[in-house]
């Protein structure tokens, strides 16, 4: 029972987090971004068993049915440039932390002010875009999703 009770809390906390507010709670993009919180970070990683941040965005998005490359640079080159202002759920938000080169993060902005991303030092979270860490690393954001493919991933299925 105790374990029981521990579970709901944690799924509570979880929907807390990351559905409520957002036109995706219950969608397509929250059922394939919510069992992977907590996963470990792993350079390189694109499944379940670790990911990086970039091979999150991947794994994310084929289960979409969206194609990505395997480098946040990469993902970058993609899809219209978005105003944060115009953010809408299932964006790519792009960071560079390193002062390397234009981009060396990448997540995907789940509604709300947050997004999911892979963290290096926690995993797979989810973050408030205000968090003056991510404020200060901000470079921009892509819209990837075509309409249609926006459309059928806010749906329940």
């Amino acid at each position: 029972m105790k374990k029981k009770l521990i579970s709901v809390a944690l799924g509570m906390t979880i929907l807390l987090s990351f559905g409520t507010g957002s036109a995706f709670a219950d969608s397509k993009l929250d059922k394939a971004i919510d069992p992977t919180i907590g996963t470990e970070y792993v350079g390189g990683g694109v499944s379940t068993n670790g990911f990086d941040c970039s091979g999150f965005t991947m794994y994310i998005f084929d289960k979409l049915g969206v194609e990505l490359p395997h480098q946040s640079g990469s993902q970058f080159s993609m899809g219209t440039a978005i105003a944060q202002k115009d953010l809408r759920e299932g964006d790519l938000v792009f960071f560079n932390f390193t002062g390397k080169g234009l981009v060396s993060h990448v997540g995907i902005y789940v509604g709300d002010g947050k997004f999911a991303h892979a963290s290096s030092s926690k995993g797979v979270i989810i973050n408030s875009l205000s968090q003056a860490y991510y404020t200060n690393g901000y470079v921009g954001a892509k819209r990837i999703m075509s309409d249609n493919t926006y459309e059928s991933a806010a749906l329940d299925n």
